[in-house]
């Protein structure tokens, strides 16, 4: 259970939610542009753009959740199982990654989603895992810079690269059903309800707000992708860093399940471990952790883009008050 978003305002934003039931060691890392970035089946990146992202790191790797680079393009992968495909073998001519390697690979490469999109069109995702002991993630991604969103999934009917007008992306089923499932809410408004109904029978509503009955409340994948796509289609465009900023968060907060709203089938809560936003147009990396409500921000631009060392930042999972 994810939930991708992108909001445009004077800048250009783009976050999540990792929800999951246990900690992967997630952190804030910045990628160089001096920093080799290697591929099992493609030449290495020995200079790319520069990223920063949460991601955890294993054997001195990157394994981004979600990134932006320094141009302002952004990738995030969300839990895809059941769908998600990866071929077993390379396909000469063609851009053969494996899953983990796609987010670092387009960032590194690409200043825009016009070339990321061209780039997608030759991808083969290979079934290979980082290590033996990781196993591999079935996984779809949102990439998306301040020009819009594509949707990439891998399924065993092929890659396909589906664009995304509404900006979200959840998990299951297969993004082509989240788009047209949308068109069962078409009777939603954030207008007081007027209707021959209530003038015949002299009823009146009990407030405002009733105008979307019927938007789903549930934890579902379709469900938040309805809940997010309508919240954004309704918001107010927001001026100010910070206001936007918040505004993010309270978008995120609407489909960010409470620890102990759902469990596993195994009883484990599943519940969300952060939420990111990034302000692609600054290079700026905000996060929240599910221990705080402290925002936390990190500006790539402020680091050494030319370093050959990764840069691992820890997010503190302390809150902060300010007191008047």
């Amino acid at each position: 259970m994810c939930t991708a978003m992108t909001v445009r305002n004077k800048d250009f934003y783009f976050g999540r939610t990792l929800d999951w039931d246990t900690s992967f060691g997630e952190r804030a890392v910045i990628t160089p542009r001096g920093f080799g970035v290697r591929f099992r089946m493609e030449p290495p990146q020995r200079m790319h753009y520069a990223m920063i992202g949460m991601a955890t790191v294993v054997d001195g790797y990157p394994l981004y959740a979600e990134a932006v680079n320094s141009c302002g393009l952004c990738a995030a992968g969300l839990n895809f199982p059941g769908n998600a495909y990866y071929s077993e073998t390379a396909e000469e001519g063609n851009l053969n990654l494996a899953p983990y390697e796609l987010i670092p690979y387009l960032l590194g490469a690409c200043a825009d989603l016009t070339q990321a999109k061209a780039m997608l069109q030759d991808l083969n995702l290979l079934a290979i895992p980082f290590r033996e002991d990781i196993p591999l993630t079935p996984l779809h991604w949102m990439i998306a810079d301040r020009s819009g969103a594509v949707v990439v999934e891998s399924t065993a009917c092929g890659v396909r690269i589906y664009d995304d007008p509404a900006g979200v992306l959840t998990n299951n089923p297969p993004f082509g059903f989240h788009l047209q499932n949308l068109s069962h809410y078409g009777n939603l408004t954030a207008a007081p309800v007027k209707g021959d109904f209530l003038d015949e029978s002299g009823a009146r509503s009990f407030g405002l707000g009733l105008g979307c009955h019927g938007l789903p409340g549930d934890y579902s994948s379709t469900s938040r992708f309805v809940r997010a796509a309508w919240l954004l289609s309704h918001r107010s465009e927001m001026k100010g860093e910070s206001a936007c900023v918040a505004q993010f968060f309270h978008l995120l907060d609407a489909v960010a399940p409470v620890k102990g709203s759902v469990l596993t089938e195994n009883g484990k809560e599943h519940y969300t471990l952060y939420a990111s936003c990034f302000n692609a147009t600054r290079g700026v990396l905000y996060v929240r952790s599910c221990n705080s409500p402290t925002v936390w921000a990190i500006d790539l631009h402020q680091r050494e883009h030319e370093s050959e060392k990764l840069i691992e930042i820890e997010i503190p999972q302390k809150t902060e008050f300010s007191f008047l």
